[in-house]
């Protein structure tokens, strides 16, 4: 499984994905912190990526693309302390990987995860 993470995701939570086994990618390390939203998701589209956003337009930019890919996932915590978002976010990972590899868009929150087959 393939992440990017959009500028609002710590890279301590990349770091970690990536001590777990994963491909994980920031756009920052990529000097690709200006790039915009639209450019993002075609980035993960052609690697394969699944995006990892705080930020609510990848849901619409998903809504209007009808496109099965790329996953995305929101997060929507009441807080963005990196141990807190890795915790959940490999939590969704470990429930909703076959889903993801498919085309999702979730949606985590502190005490649970909104899940929704691409396309919407």
């Amino acid at each position: 499984m393939k992440f990017l993470a959009d500028m609002g995701v710590s890279p301590l939570t990349v770091q970690a994905l990536r001590q777990e086994g994963y491909d994980a990618v920031h756009l920052y390390e990529q000097g690709l912190h200006r790039l915009r939203d639209p450019e993002i998701m075609e980035k993960a589209r052609l690697e394969e990526r699944i995006v990892l956003t705080f930020d609510l337009d990848f849901g619409e930019l998903l809504a209007i693309s009808t496109a099965n890919l790329p996953s995305v996932i929101i997060f929507r915590l009441s807080t963005t302390v990196p141990e807190f978002v890795t915790a959940r976010l490999l939590s969704v990972i470990s429930e909703c990987s076959a889903d993801l590899d498919r085309g999702a868009f979730v949606t985590v929150e502190n005490a649970r995860y909104r899940l929704r087959q691409l396309p919407i």
